[in-house]
């Protein structure tokens, strides 16, 4: 496959991005510059369009491919599953999993919240079993270009997002 290549000692504090399985159906479109509530289909929304215009993913996307499937699990509407996949010089991101996934992961929403927020470092959360990876990590790695554009890109979704929901503790 076509991977990129870069300098793998400098991973994005967005190692893991963090999305959906489609629960929320009160989709309202002129919000789009709004509070998003994380892991709604708004957020979803809000970094799919993000990731369409971000002209750093696009050249990162020029050099590398990649699938990535991320699930959220407890969350307070159950279950979350998104995705990210990227080649031939286009990025999409949405709800459910990715086509063709070369990776997965998987993890809890407290450590989903705390990536989300910073206050969790993925790399930690990893190597203590806190994210779970599935697939292939070569190709996670060789992307690394693709999740530091990813970083920039939720660090400026993160700015208007909501992390509380109604009835969760």
């Amino acid at each position: 496959s076509d991977v990129c290549s870069s300098d793998l000692g400098a991973a994005s504090n967005t190692f893991i991005p963090v999305p959906r399985t489609c629960m929320t159906t009160n989709r309202n479109p002129s919000r789009q510059n709004g509070p998003v509530r994380y892991l709604s289909l708004e957020w979803i929304d809000a970094l799919t369009e993000a990731v369409r215009s971000s002209e750093a993913m696009q050249r990162a996307a020029a050099e590398c491919s990649i699938a990535v499937t991320q699930v959220v699990t407890g969350s307070p509407e159950g279950d979350i599953t998104y995705h990210l996949q990227v080649a031939n010089g286009t990025a999409a991101f949405g709800a459910g999993p990715a086509v063709d996934e070369d990776v997965r992961m998987v993890q809890d929403w407290d450590t989903a919240v705390g990536v989300a927020q910073k206050t969790v470092n993925p790399q930690d959360a990893l190597i203590q079993g806190r994210i779970r990876l599935g697939g292939d990590p070569k190709t996670l790695m060789a992307a690394q270009p693709v999740f530091s554009a990813l970083d920039a890109i939720f660090s400026e979704v993160s700015k208007r997002t909501v992390y509380d929901w109604p009835n969760h503790e």
